[in-house]
C-alpha cells in the first residue's frame, strides 16, 4: 500500500496545527501561516512533501469550495445597498491599479500582454485575510469597512471575467474577433444556464432532496452540483473555480442556501488551507536569496502603490483622512485569487518562470505584512493629523455637518459604532431621557443627525470628543465599540474626566471583565455569556418553570461567573451593593390601579412578604429618601426596592399588579 499521500497530508496537517495555533494566539490570521507551512514544507527548503502534486489536487478542490462558498454568501440584495461603492469605488480601484502596475511592469521590461495581465494580479486584494482581520476587530460595519467589503466584492466578482480573459491574453488563436464572438456566445450561455438554474432547476432539485430528510444524501448533493458544474464549466473552456462560482450563486437564493453554507464550512476551511501550503511551497527561496533587494523593491513599490490607489478611492468617496489611510494600508496586499489567475496565466505562456517567482515572493510578503499594515493604519492616521493639513484632506470632500451641542447634564452618553448602540438610542429617545452619542461612523453620525440626534463625530479615545458630548457632566456612558483595546482606552479616559458616572461596558468575552474593572468600569455584559442567558432563560421558560424560580437559576448563574450585578466601582465610599453579593437597588413604578396605591408602606408588608426594602420613594419631582413606614404610596410614584434581584421581580409583580374588579 503507498502511503506517501498519507504521509503528506500528516505532515501538512501536523505543521499546519502547531502553526495555526501559534498565530491564533498571537492574532495573526492563520492563512499566513498556512503561507508559511508551505515554504517550509515545500520542495526549496525542507522537502518535507513527497508528492506535490497531489497536494494541489488538493489545493484545486479548496479554490472549488472557496469560490463555492463565495457563490453561497454573494447577496444581490446586499450589492444593490452598496452599488456606488460596489461598481463605482470597486472599478475605480481596479483600473487604477491595473494602469499604474502595467506602467510600472514595462519598466521591468515585461511584454505588453504580460504587463497588462500583471496589472490585473496586483489589482486584486486579499479577501480572506481582510475581512477575517476586520470581523475580529468589529470594523465590518463601519463606514471605511463597508467601503472595503464593496472593493473586495467587486475583485471577486471581476474575477470571473478575467479568468475567461487570461486564455485570450495568452495568443491561443490569432483570430481575436472569432475569441471575442466565442466569449460572448459563452457569457450568453452561463447567464441563460444561471437564470434557469436559479430560477427552476436548483429550488426543486434541493426541495426534492430536502424531503427525504437525510442530512448525509444533502451534504452529498451539494459536493455533487459544485463539482459537476465546476466540471461542466471546465469542458467548456473555463476554470473549475468559474463553474464553483456559478453553482454557489444558483443555490444563494434559495430557502436552502444557508442550510448549505453551514455544511460546507469545515470541508472549505480544511480544504483551502491546503491551497495555501500549496501556494507557500510554490515559492523558491533560493530565488528570494539570489534576488533580495527586486524583491524587497517590488513589495515595498506594490504595496506603496496600492495603498495610494485604494486610498484616493476612498477619498473620492467621501471618506475622512483617517478613513482613507485605513482602507488603503487595508487593500494594500495581494490576493489569494491572483494565485489561481498567475496560476492561469503561467499555463498559457503569459508569465515565465522568473516572474511567476517575483511574483509569488510579492504576494505572500504583502500578504504575511497585512494584519501589521491593519493593525497600524489608524496610528499611522492620527501620527500624520498632528500635521497642519488642510481641512478638504482632514474632513473629506463631503464633510459632515457637526451638531452644536447645549450644555447638559446628568444624561447618557452613548458611544458606540454598531447597530446595538444605535437601536440602544432609539429606545432612550422613546423613553424622553436625554442623551448625547458619540459615533465613529460617518454614515451613521450624519443618520443620527438628520434624526435630530445629539450626535459627535470622532473618537471616544480622545479626550476633546468626550468632552464635546458632555461626558464630564454624564450620569451614565455606555460603552459598546465591540474592540477590547478601544474599550478599555475609552474607560479609561471616562473615569479619569467624571468620577461618579456609572459606566457600562459591552465585550465579547468574559475574561475581559477584571481588566475593565479595574479601569474603572461598574458593569461589564460579556456578549458571549449574555447570549448563554438568554437561551437559558427561555429553555426555563419552555419547560414552564416558576418565573421565580428562573430569576433565581439566572441571577445565582450571573453570580457564579462574574457577578454582572455588583457594583465594583472603584469610587471611593462605602457601598452595600459592592459589599453583599447578589443584591441591587431597582426602580418600580406603582401601577395606576395598584392594590397598593394609596397604602402605607407597613400595610404593603414588602419586607416581610417578598424580603425586599423600600429605601426610597419619589412623588413627582420630589424623592424621599429613607421614607418613614407611614408614608403613603401613590399611584404612579417610583419606588426604589434594595434586595435580590428574584425578591425584587416579586415585589415589583405585586407594585405594579392591578386591583381586581368584582
Amino acid at each position: 500500500m503507498e502511503l506517501g499521500v498519507l504521509k503528506d497530508i500528516v505532515i501538512i496537517f501536523a505543521l499546519s496545527t502547531f502553526v495555526n495555533f501559534i498565530f491564533t494566539r498571537i492574532r495573526v490570521p492563520a492563512i499566513i501561516g498556512y503561507l508559511i507551512t508551505g515554504v517550509v514544507a515545500g520542495p526549496y527548503l525542507l522537502k518535507l512533501i513527497s508528492s506535490p502534486e497531489n497536494v494541489e489536487v488538493m489545493a484545486e478542490i479548496g479554490v472549488i469550495l472557496l469560490m463555492f462558498t463565495i457563490g453561497l454568501e454573494f447577496s444581490l440584495n446586499h450589492l444593490l445597498k452598496i452599488r456606488r461603492i460596489v461598481f463605482l469605488g470597486g472599478f475605480m480601484q481596479l483600473l487604477l491599479t491595473a494602469g499604474v502596475t502595467m506602467l510600472m511592469a514595462m519598466v521591468y521590461h515585461f511584454e505588453w500582454n504580460e504587463a497588462v495581465f500583471v496589472g490585473f494580479l496586483t489589482a486584486l486584494s486579499s479577501t480572506a485575510v481582510v475581512l477575517k482581520l476586520l470581523q475580529e476587530r468589529s470594523e465590518l460595519t463601519t463606514h471605511y469597512g463597508k467601503t472595503i467589503v464593496g472593493i473586495l466584492i467587486f475583485q471577486d466578482i471581476i474575477l470571473i471575467p478575467l479568468l475567461l480573459f487570461t486564455p485570450m491574453l495568452g495568443g491561443e488563436t490569432a483570430d481575436v474577433g472569432h475569441d471575442l464572438l466565442f466569449l460572448l456566445l459563452k457569457t450568453t450561455g452561463i447567464l441563460i444556464f444561471l437564470w434557469a438554474g436559479t430560477r427552476w432547476l436548483m429550488p426543486w432539485l434541493l426541495h426534492l432532496i430536502a424531503m427525504t430528510r437525510s442530512q448525509e444524501l444533502f451534504l452529498m448533493s451539494l459536493l455533487l452540483i459544485c463539482l459537476a458544474v465546476a466540471m461542466l464549466t471546465h469542458e467548456l473552456g473555463m476554470s473549475l473555480a468559474f463553474g464553483a462560482f456559478l453553482a454557489g450563486l444558483m443555490i444563494s437564493d434559495t430557502e436552502y442556501s444557508h442550510s448549505a453554507f453551514g455544511n460546507l464550512i469545515p470541508f472549505k476551511d480544511v480544504f483551502t488551507s491546503f491551497f495555501f501550503v500549496s501556494i507557500g511551497m510554490l515559492l523558491d527561496l533560493g530565488f528570494v536569496a539570489e534576488h533580495p533587494w527586486l524583491v524587497l523593491a517590488t513589495v515595498l513599490l506594490v504595496i506603496a502603490a496600492k495603498t495610494i490607489i485604494a486610498g484616493f478611492t476612498a477619498f473620492s468617496l467621501g471618506h475622512t483622512f483617517s478613513g482613507t489611510v485605513v482602507v488603503g494600508l487595508s487593500l494594500a496586499q495581494v490576493g489569494e485569487f491572483s494565485f489561481v489567475l498567475a496560476g492561469l496565466g503561467l499555463t498559457n505562456g503569459i508569465l515565465t518562470p522568473s516572474h511567476f517567482q517575483l511574483f509569488l515572493a510579492v504576494a505572500i510578503i504583502s500578504m504575511a505584512l497585512s494584519p501589521f499594515l491593519i493593525q497600524g493604519s489608524k496610528p499611522l492616521a492620527n501620527l500624520v493629523l498632528r500635521l497642519p493639513l488642510p481641512p478638504f484632506l482632514v474632513n473629506g470632500l463631503f464633510p459632515l455637518r457637526q451638531v452644536e451641542i447645549p450644555e447638559i447634564s446628568k444624561h447618557v452618553v452613548l458611544i458606540g459604532k454598531d447597530s446595538r448602540a444605535i437601536n440602544l438610542a432609539a429606545m432612550i429617545k422613546t423613553m424622553g431621557l436625554p442623551f448625547t452619542a458619540i459615533v465613529f461612523d460617518t454614515d451613521r453620525a450624519r443618520s443620527g443627525i438628520e434624526q435630530g440626534h445629539l450626535v459627535v463625530f470622532g473618537d471616544a479615545t480622545y479626550e476633546p470628543v468626550l468632552r464635546e458630548a458632555y461626558v464630564h457632566t454624564a450620569e451614565i456612558v455606555v460603552v459598546s465599540v465591540g474592540n477590547l483595546i478601544t474599550a478599555m482606552s475609552i474607560v479609561e479616559h471616562v473615569r479619569a474626566m467624571n468620577k461618579h458616572a456609572h459606566i457600562i461596558v459591552r465585550t465579547r468575552h468574559v475574561t475581559d471583565i477584571e481588566e475593565l474593572y479595574r479601569l474603572g468600569a461598574n458593569q461589564v455584559i460579556p456578549e458571549e455569556f449574555e447570549t448563554a442567558i438568554d437561551f437559558y432563560e427561555r429553555i426555563l421558560g419552555k419547560y414552564l418553570l416558576p418565573r421565580i424560580d428562573i430569576e433565581r437559576a439566572i441571577a445565582r448563574t450571573r453570580e457564579d461567573n462574574y457577578g454582572i450585578f455588583r457594583d465594583k466601582s472603584k469610587v471611593g465610599g462605602y457601598s452595600l451593593l459592592k459589599d453583599i453579593p447578589d443584591i441591587e437597588i431597582a426602580a418600580v413604578k406603582v401601577g395606576e390601579k395598584s392594590v397598593f396605591a394609596g397604602k402605607t408602606i407597613s400595610e404593603t408588608a414588602l419586607r416581610k412578604t417578598c424580603g425586599v426594602t423600600m429605601v426610597a420613594i419619589r412623588h413627582g419631582e420630589a424623592v424621599n429618601p429613607n421614607p418613614e413606614p407611614s408614608t403613603v404610596i401613590n399611584a404612579n410614584d417610583i419606588a426604589y426596592l434594595l434586595g435580590k434581584p428574584e425578591m425584587i421581580a416579586i415585589a415589583s409583580d405585586l407594585l405594579t399588579k392591578e386591583v381586581e374588579k368584582p
